[in-house]
């Protein structure tokens, strides 16, 4: 799962400003600032989060998630749907929620605590095995939790352990300042632009997600369908049917529950059988990989969705 390992010298470079709280807090549009990891990106991709525009993992660097959730803000705010980041775009989320986008936490005997699954294996009949699939510590409970690349949970912290209740850690603070309650009664999904789209009773969009929709060997299908069930903490069953080509032996098997599972935190069931949106184990690669024939999203997107939706709700997939 994302921030398992350490560092890899492939982290993004850190941009020329330094990455404190105030630099973020206070960053103003510049868009030579945009290379890298970057202020601007970073207050950008909270904003957005809290908006309903989900970026993925926050991890201030501009990517093809980000360009997703730039179009459905700029939609909202009546602006070019380039899907940059722009003056005019930056300056419209900033009108809207000026809160600061990073804050303070102490870090809880309940972050600490687990239990945990240091190695989780990759190989799905080894997963079998395991009675859980746990957070594999704290630092990755912390980085789910705030939606944020591990990485740069550790970049705005250096030097700091997270195992440690009583220490306090610089993260985006991802609660909208008014958060109200909102109802889910259509869901999109456009293949093409690995998006989730999610709307109201009345039509109006209240969020949107990247995904990881099928795969040219799994692809998913199309037309419209409903949700049948909304489960949380899932185990998940495979079963020789699937034909996965990572999966050697021709028996069927239980996969345990847990964040770290492959259907992460939440099945949303559909009328297609064996077709879902659930979560992942690998936020970092929803919009960028494949499926398997499944819709995909981050642990937070696909519990923020599921908290909003119920039995009955229509699903539609577009080409």
């Amino acid at each position: 799962m994302l921030g398992a390992g350490l560092l890899p010298a492939a982290a993004p470079a850190v941009a020329a400003t330094a990455l404190t709280a105030d630099a973020v807090n206070t960053a103003r549009y510049d868009a030579a600032a945009l290379g890298g990891l970057s202020p601007v990106v970073l207050r950008a991709q909270i904003l957005l989060d809290r908006a309903g525009f989900s970026p993925g993992a926050i991890d201030g660097v501009v990517s093809d998630n980000l360009r997703r959730a730039l179009v459905m803000a700029q939609r909202r705010h009546e602006l070019d749907d380039h899907g940059e980041l722009d003056e005019a775009t930056f300056a419209a989320l900033i009108e809207t929620d000026d809160w600061p986008v990073l804050g303070d936490y102490e870090i809880t005997r309940a972050d600490t605590a687990g239990p945990f699954v240091p190695d989780i294996p990759s190989e799905l009949e080894a997963m079998a095995r395991l009675r859980r699939l746990a957070y594999t510590g704290p630092r990755e409970r912390l980085a789910e939790r705030f939606h944020i690349d591990a990485r740069l949970l550790v970049l705005l912290n250096p030097g700091v352990s997270f195992d440690g209740p009583g220490t306090r850690i610089v993260v985006p603070r991802i609660a909208r300042p008014a958060a109200s309650a909102q109802k889910v009664a259509r869901i999109a999904v456009e293949k093409q632009q690995r998006r989730v789209l999610a709307f109201d009773p009345d039509g109006r969009l209240v969020a949107s997600y990247p995904a990881s929709i099928g795969s040219g060997d799994k692809p998913t299908p199309s037309g419209l369908f409903t949700i049948t069930k909304v489960a949380r903490l899932p185990v998940w069953r495979y079963n020789p049917r699937f034909a996965f080509k990572e999966v050697k032996g021709g028996r069927a098997f239980n996969v345990a529950a847990g964040p770290n599972s492959p259907l992460g935190t939440v099945w949303i069931g559909l009328t297609a059988p064996s077709y879902g949106i659930h979560g992942t184990a690998l936020p970092e690669e929803v919009g960028v990989a494949d499926s398997h024939g499944c819709v995909r999203l981050t642990n937070w997107d696909v519990q923020a969705l599921a908290a909003m939706v119920q039995k009955g709700a229509t699903v539609e997939f577009i080409e």
